[in-house]
């Protein structure tokens, strides 16, 4: 094991050592938070004594917390480490744990956006809906938003009403958001599932409502770190405020500058105000950044300088010079990806592999001349998050078997009762569904007890049956790896894909099987097949890891807390990055925070380039004004733009500007709030829509309420 404080800098080492109280870590990008948060957590267990399972530790998705996990096993030798997962898995732990205090089963589903919208299909066909009322993807969205700020107290409904008395809810609500919504609450409890969103609610419900269950936890979470603090919501605050209440020892570690999820409920301000809520916090600035050559820290320096809502700081490099931030201007898209594709040629030419070299972008839809080029030139790509791995439909089918065995769950059957093929088709699937319905039972027991039915004749539902009855009779004693391929074996589902030759399909298989096997070594004896299950759900950003020699093309997004050797960043133009939908100063600062961090993955070389032509709307296109934020002789042009060009961009700029609203003072009316517009006159405010960022107003003098945007002014009277 290496000593857990070598070659740790001053603030890293601060940090590591300083254990008690409340404290907060300012970290930089690159600055090596993520190991001073894994030395810190060794030393608590090895220096201090702390016994691992006192300690959460708490990381933005699954896989910095299995590298975290990793990390700390090696520092402490200890199989042990505690608690280093997501807010929402530690949900899971501890409504596993206590669900007696919600008369909740342990078995409990955790429920991912596929789950979400086979529930949504089933709401859909009974009660006549179409993707005309509302798109799967905007029931979600409109879902969560009634769940977070419409109807907090959502949850009541699900755990003190009675199945029945919630479908009636659902069965005589008229209007379609309210149809979608109570449909969605009764399928959640007729399959005993919880969204991200519930694991949170019903986590803190029971702290509220159970002063023993809560004062147990507060007790055994001795020291609790969090990471990314930049990224957390109000109900992740919430969860963590109680927590730390009885031991008050709280560890964040978090950069203001990557704050780039506010579209998702993050708020900067914890982080910013947490000297204020909390007593004699510690603050400690961590700004070396051991990534990045000079020049690279110099233009992200200069660039994150122009935003106003942030603390006033610059990275410090501490790594040898290397070149200048390229940046190149072409005359079409085309052009660019071919400037883009001789680039990367040249560096392969000089020893570089494609591997190291990442080509990053603001939206998905950029990536078609890149590829097409790509194709040409046979430059080898491969597209990050297209679907992930654990959204892949075999992935889904597996998971659907294995959750059939545990919990014979209506959402499971209905994915793999008829794949392979079983002659289980729409007639009789739509039979189960109304017994189930009439006789209140799941669908898998509506098939068991009607299996000697005219209807099932000439079916497999018999053998499919038996397969189920056979694995569950005894799954608890078997690995969950081994259940995996028996079940795929025996159900004939990867005959199924080999008769289809979906070799591919079957890699991902092969990965998955991998990945059951990782999962139950890392987790010794509480590998039970219900835990894995679980916390599966969660895991919606893993992605199978591919190392092949292939430049890698993603969205920013999906490249925060990575690094690579050489990024190239293209389509700088406005309307692009920053996104055309940027309509505040807010949303503007966090366009910016998105370029810093995509800027912020590179190591070795940073090239930036845009290009002219005309959008969509068809109106011109500009380089973007991030470029513009950057000192000129801290870039490399090898084309630069004309000055006409910088003029033109220039203008629209000040003209753009003039337009962003002030989001804190515009979206802070409520609902009954009395105003004044300047045409319209007085009204009163009846609905506010955060997703389209405006009030809904009926005004005095006018038959129907307007939509006005959060930049329009309206007074308050």
């Amino acid at each position: 094991m290496e000593n857990i404080l070598q070659g740790l800098n001053a603030s890293q080492l601060e940090a590591v050592t300083s254990t008690e109280g409340f404290i907060r870590v300012i970290a930089g990008a690159g600055s090596g938070k993520t190991r001073a948060l894994a030395r810190r957590f060794a030393y608590l267990v090895n220096e201090i004594g702390i016994l691992p399972g006192n300690i959460l530790c708490v990381t933005f998705t699954n896989k910095s917390a299995n590298e975290m996990r990793q990390r700390i096993h090696n520092l402490t030798g200890d199989n042990d480490t505690g608690y280093i997962s997501t807010f929402h898995s530690f949900c899971v732990s501890v409504l596993q744990e206590d669900s007696h205090a919600l008369q909740y089963p342990k078995s409990f589903l955790v429920l991912d956006n596929s789950d979400i919208d086979s529930m949504l299909k089933i709401i859909y066909e009974e009660r006549g809906l179409t993707l005309r009322n509302m798109t799967f993807s905007k029931a979600r969205d409109m879902i969560e938003i009634r769940k977070l700020i419409k109807e907090p107290k959502y949850y009541l409904d699900m755990l003190n009403m009675s199945l029945d008395t919630l479908r009636q809810k659902y069965l005589t609500a008229t209007e379609p958001s309210d149809i979608i919504f109570y449909g969605y609450l009764y399928q959640e409890k007729k399959c005993f599932g919880l969204d991200y969103n519930d694991l949170i609610k019903f986590t803190l419900y029971i702290f509220e409502q159970n002063e023993a269950v809560k004062i147990k936890w507060q007790q055994r979470l001795e020291y609790i770190m969090i990471d990314e603090f930049q990224d957390i919501d109000e109900l992740q605050y919430k969860l963590m405020s109680v927590l730390c209440g009885y031991h008050k020892n709280l560890f964040i570690v978090g950069d203001p500058d990557q704050t780039i999820y506010t579209w998702r409920g993050a708020n900067v301000r914890y982080l910013l105000d947490f000297d204020k809520i909390f007593p004699s916090v510690k603050t400690i600035m961590m700004m070396q950044n051991y990534r990045s050559t000079p020049q690279i820290v110099s233009v992200v320096n200069d660039l994150i300088d122009k935003n106003k809502f942030r603390i006033k700081k610059n990275l410090m490099p501490t790594i040898a010079d290397g070149m200048k931030v390229i940046c190149h201007h072409a005359d079409t898209s085309e052009r660019e990806a071919m400037w883009i594709a001789e680039q990367i040629q040249a560096l392969h030419g000089e020893g570089t592999s494609y591997r190291e070299i990442t080509v990053l972008y603001r939206a998905h839809y950029i990536t078609r001349i890149v590829e097409e080029v790509f194709l040409r030139e046979k430059i080898p790509y491969a597209i990050y998050s297209g679907v992930q791995f654990f959204n892949r439909m075999e992935i889904k089918d597996a998971l659907a078997y294995l959750r059939l065995i545990a919990y014979k769950d209506d959402l499971a059957f209905l994915r793999v009762v008829n794949v392979p093929k079983r002659n289980l088709g729409e007639r009789r699937i739509k039979f189960l569904q109304e017994y189930a319905v009439k006789h209140q039972c799941s669908l898998y027991i509506s098939l068991e007890t009607n299996l000697d039915n005219e209807i099932f004749k000439g079916t497999k539902a018999a053998q499919f049956v038996a397969l189920i009855e056979n694995f569950a009779a005894n799954y608890a004693e078997r690995q969950i790896s081994e259940l995996l391929a028996a079940i795929l074996n025996e159900s004939g589902y990867e005959k199924m894909l080999r008769t289809e030759g979906s070799q591919e399909r079957l890699d991902n298989l092969a990965e998955l099987k991998q990945s059951v096997y990782e999962y139950e070594t890392s987790c010794g004896e509480e590998s039970t097949l219900e835990h894995y299950l679980s916390h599966i759900a969660l895991f919606t950003n893993s992605d199978a890891a591919d190392n092949s020699d292939k430049v890698k093309l993603m969205t920013v997004h999906s490249a925060k807390g990575l690094e690579f050797p050489y990024v190239f960043l293209c389509a700088m133009n406005e309307g692009v990055f920053p996104s055309k939908k940027t309509d505040t100063i807010q949303k503007m600062e966090e366009e910016r925070r998105l370029a810093f961090v995509a800027m912020t993955r590179a190591q070795k070389g940073l090239y930036l380039s845009e290009a002219e032509g005309r959008n969509f709307d068809g109106s011109p296109r500009y380089p973007s004004r991030f470029l513009l934020d950057i000192e000129p002789a801290l870039l490399n042009y090898t084309q630069k733009p004309q000055e006409g060009l910088i003029r033109e961009t220039k203008d629209y700029l000040v003209i753009n500007e003039r337009y962003l609203a002030d989001e804190e003072n515009q979206s802070s009316l409520a609902v009954g709030q009395r105003v004044k517009h300047s045409i319209f006159g007085s009204g009163t405010v009846v609905d506010v829509d955060l997703i389209k960022a405006a009030h809904l107003v009926k005004f005095d003098n006018i038959d129907t309420p307007r939509s006005i945007s959060f930049r329009a002014k309206l007074e308050k009277i």
